[in-house]
C-alpha cells in the first residue's frame, strides 16, 4: 500500500475534506499525539466550516533520537487519520477524518534557524504548545546565544525576540500544558528570560503589549496511535499511515482571554465546544471536581467490590448510583458554575466513563490516590460540610473506602501489597513512599484508631480532619462496614435516603 499523501487521496478518490494550501498561521511547539488529536483537530474544523484557511507548523522541541516523527510527518506532507470514538447522546460513536490542518513539522534542535525564520512570516498570527507539565520552568542555565535554549520558555522568548527584530506585531499564545495558569506562568518565565538576557525594556513592553499569554483548560482523552488495530485500520482505508491517532469523542477547550478572541478564532461559527472567558478557574473546577472527582471517589470502592475497568462499573447499578449520588447531590452543590451547566457536564462524564473504546483500568486511577483525594474530593467534602452543616455520606465513604484500599503490609520497591477481599487477587498500592510507609506501620490497628490516625495526618490533608465534626465516627462506621459486609453494601448505604 501507499504512504498517506495528498496524491494518494487523489487516487483513492478521497471525498472528505482537504486544505491543501493556506497560509501558515500557527506555529505549533509540540508534536505529540495530543496536540494532533484536539488543537489540530479544531482548527481543522475551522477550515472547513468558517473559512479560517489556516496551516499550522509543528516544532519537535526535544531531539528526534531513534524515532524520527518529524521525518514521518513530512513525508506524508502533515496528513494523518484522526479516529474519535465514544459514547454520545446514548449511542456509540466512531467518527474519522484526515486532517489537513498541517503543513509540515521541524525539529528545534536540528531546523533552529528554519524556526527563528518563521519569525519573520507576517501571517504567523498564533503559537500554540504543550511542552508537558514539566515544560513551562524557568531555567536559568539557558542562554540566549544557546542554539536552541534548553527550555521551551527560553526557546520561546528567542523566538518573540526574533519575530520583535522584524517589527511585526506579536503573537496569540495559547498553552496546553496541564498545570495551574499555563499562560501566566509561560508569560512570567519569558519575562525573566528577557530580563537576564538583557534584552531591553523595549522588547519587554513588546512583549506585554503585542502578545496575549492565554491561559486554557484542554480536556479531552487523546489515545493516540493504535497498535494494536493499526494494520486494519490501513488496509480498510487504503493506504499506509503512520500518524494514526485516536481519541474519545468529548473534547472541550476553555481559553482564558479577551472577547476579541471569538473574531479571530471563529470558533462558533464551527460550532465547536470552545469556551472563551476572563476566568477560566470555575470551569477548572468543574472538570477537577466532577470527571477527576468522580473517579477518584468512586473507583477504590468499585475495586474492591470486584471491579476492574470504569466502563464495567457504569453497568453495576449500585456502583453507578454512588457515583450519581457524590456527583450529583453532593459535589455539583459546592460549584460556582450553574447547576445546569454542571449537570450538563455531568451527563457527559458518565457517557465518556461508558466508552466502549477505552478499557480504563481502576488500579490505573488509584495511583497516587491519596494527593488525588487532597485534590479532587475534600474540597467537596469541605464545600458540602460548610453549606450544608453536615456530612456527605459518597464522599465519606469513599474516604473509607480509600482507607481500606490501602491497607497493605508488605512494602517493596514495587509498593505496597495488599490483596482483593472480593477476587482474592494480589494487588499493589503505588504512591510517594511516606504514604506506603505510614499505612504498612498503622494497617494493623483497629478500624478507630487507623481513621484517627488518617484523619489527622496534616501532611495527607493540609489540615487534620479529624477536627470536623462526626467525621471520624461516620469514616469508621463506614470503614466497619466495607470490612463486614464488602465494599458494595458499604456504597449501598449512602443510597439509603433516610437520615
Amino acid at each position: 500500500m501507499k504512504t498517506l499523501n495528498y496524491e494518494t487521496l487523489k487516487q483513492s478518490n478521497y471525498e472528505g475534506y482537504l486544505l491543501e494550501d493556506a497560509p501558515v498561521r500557527v506555529l505549533q511547539f509540540g508534536e505529540g499525539n495530543f496536540m494532533r488529536g484536539f488543537v489540530d483537530y479544531f482548527i481543522d474544523q475551522m477550515n472547513e466550516k468558517a473559512g479560517f484557511n489556516t496551516k499550522v507548523t509543528l516544532v519537535q522541541p526535544i531531539g528526534q533520537g531513534a524515532f524520527r516523527l518529524k521525518d514521518i510527518i513530512n513525508e506524508q506532507e502533515g496528513l494523518y487519520t484522526l479516529y474519535l470514538q465514544g459514547f454520545q447522546d446514548g449511542q456509540e460513536v466512531r467518527e474519522k477524518r484526515v486532517i489537513s490542518a498541517v503543513k509540515n513539522c521541524l525539529n528545534a534542535y536540528e531546523d533552529w534557524n528554519e524556526v527563528l525564520d518563521m519569525a519573520k512570516n507576517p501571517d504567523l498570527r498564533f503559537i500554540t504548545c504543550n511542552t508537558t507539565e514539566a515544560g513551562i520552568a524557568y531555567d536559568p542555565t539557558c542562554r540566549f546565544e544557546d542554539v536552541p535554549a534548553a527550555s521551551y520558555p527560553a526557546k520561546l522568548t528567542q523566538f518573540l525576540f526574533a519575530r520583535f527584530q522584524q517589527q511585526l506585531p506579536g503573537f496569540i499564545i495559547l498553552a496546553c500544558e496541564l498545570i495551574d495558569n499555563n499562560g501566566k506562568e509561560l508569560e512570567k518565565c519569558v519575562l525573566q528570560h528577557a530580563k537576564d538576557w538583557n534584552l531591553g525594556e523595549d522588547f519587554i513592553q513588546w512583549i506585554q503589549n503585542e502578545n496575549v499569554f492565554c491561559s486554557t483548560l484542554v480536556d479531552r482523552i487523546v489515545t493516540g496511535y493504535p497498535r494494536a488495530e493499526a494494520d486494519a485500520m490501513n488496509t480498510e482505508n487504503g493506504y499506509v499511515d503512520n500518524t494514526l491517532d485516536t481519541g474519545e469523542i468529548f473534547g472541550v477547550w476553555v481559553i482564558e482571554g479577551p472577547q476579541s478572541l471569538r473574531d479571530e478564532l471563529p470558533f462558533e461559527k464551527a460550532g465547536l465546544p470552545i469556551i472563551v472567558t476572563d476566568d477560566h478557574k470555575p470551569y477548572k473546577e468543574r472538570k477537577v471536581r466532577i470527571l477527576n472527582g468522580a473517579h477518584t471517589s468512586m473507583v477504590l470502592g468499585a475495586f474492591l467490590a470486584g471491579q476492574t475497568i470504569v466502563r464495567d462499573c457504569m453497568y453495576d447499578p449500585t456502583i453507578s448510583a454512588y457515583m450519581n449520588e457524590a456527583i450529583y447531590n453532593e459535589i455539583i452543590p459546592t460549584l460556582s458554575l450553574s447547576k445546569e451547566d454542571c449537570e450538563q457536564f455531568a451527563k457527559a462524564v458518565t457517557e465518556r466513563f461508558k466508552n466502549p473504546f477505552i478499557d480504563h483500568e481502576l488500579l490505573a486511577i488509584s495511583l497516587n490516590s491519596t494527593a488525588k483525594w487532597k485534590a479532587r474530593v475534600l474540597p467537596s467534602l469541605l464545600g458540602y460540610v460548610d453549606k450544608f452543616h453536615k456530612l456527605p455520606k459518597a464522599l465519606t465513604t469513599s474516604l473509607a473506602s480509600y482507607i481500606a484500599f490501602y491497607r497493605g503490609k508488605e512494602l517493596d520497591a514495587d509498593g505496597l501489597k495488599a490483596v482483593n477481599p472480593v477476587t482474592k487477587q494480589p494487588y499493589t498500592i503505588k504512591d510517594d513512599a511516606d504514604v506506603l510507609e505510614f499505612f504498612a506501620a498503622n494497617s494493623d490497628k483497629p478500624n478507630a484508631q487507623l481513621v484517627s490516625l488518617v484523619l489527622g495526618n496534616t501532611s495527607f490533608w493540609g489540615q487534620d480532619l479529624n477536627a470536623i465534626e462526626g467525621l471520624h465516627d461516620a469514616v469508621t462506621s463506614a470503614l466497619d462496614t466495607i470490612d463486614n459486609e464488602g465494599a458494595m453494601a458499604a456504597m449501598q448505604a449512602c443510597l439509603n435516603k433516610g437520615e
